[in-house]
């Protein structure tokens, strides 16, 4: 499984219906994730990579170093928000020609079910976890605070 993870300010997504749009998901400071499933992923992948995401040091401690993580952003403990945002475009091949294959990202079905399994194994860990939906078209804005971006990858 595949995260891009931004450290941000606030952000949100919204769903687009039609003319209209919702907030789905919305959060203060803390991290946005883009999360992709790969063809072949399993349960285990999805848990060894929530696990990075939610202890991966990218926010500052006193000294101004990267110590710290979503779940004590503050260094006194206060976690910071998770914004989970499917997109399964991470997995894209881009060695030839000039359009992506997404031969490698994981059959719709199966990412929507490893999607669900990593928001509620992420609600189960982490106070503040906000979502958009999978498959949705979706609207994402952030602050970026930084700009501070990581790609974290796991393997089934």
């Amino acid at each position: 499984m595949i995260a891009l993870i931004q450290r941000v300010r606030r952000a949100e997504v919204r769903v687009v219906e039609g003319h209209s749009e919702r907030v789905a998901g919305a959060i203060d400071a803390g991290l946005l994730a883009l999360v992709c499933a790969e063809r072949g992923d399993t349960e285990a992948a999805a848990d060894r990579l929530l696990a990075k995401v939610l202890g991966y040091r990218v926010f500052s401690d006193a000294a101004g170093k990267m110590n710290l993580s979503v779940q004590n952003v503050d260094g006194a403990g206060r976690a910071g928000g998770l914004l989970l945002v499917s997109q399964f475009t991470l997995a894209a091949d881009t060695n030839s020609g000039l359009r992506p294959s997404f031969t490698p990202a994981a059959p719709p079905d199966e990412g929507k079910r490893l999607f669900d399994y990593f928001v509620a194994a992420a609600r189960a860990r982490h106070p503040i976890v906000e979502t958009g939906e999978f498959g949705a078209d979706m609207q994402v804005s952030l602050v970026n605070d930084g700009p501070v971006t990581f790609w974290l990858q796991t393997h089934a």
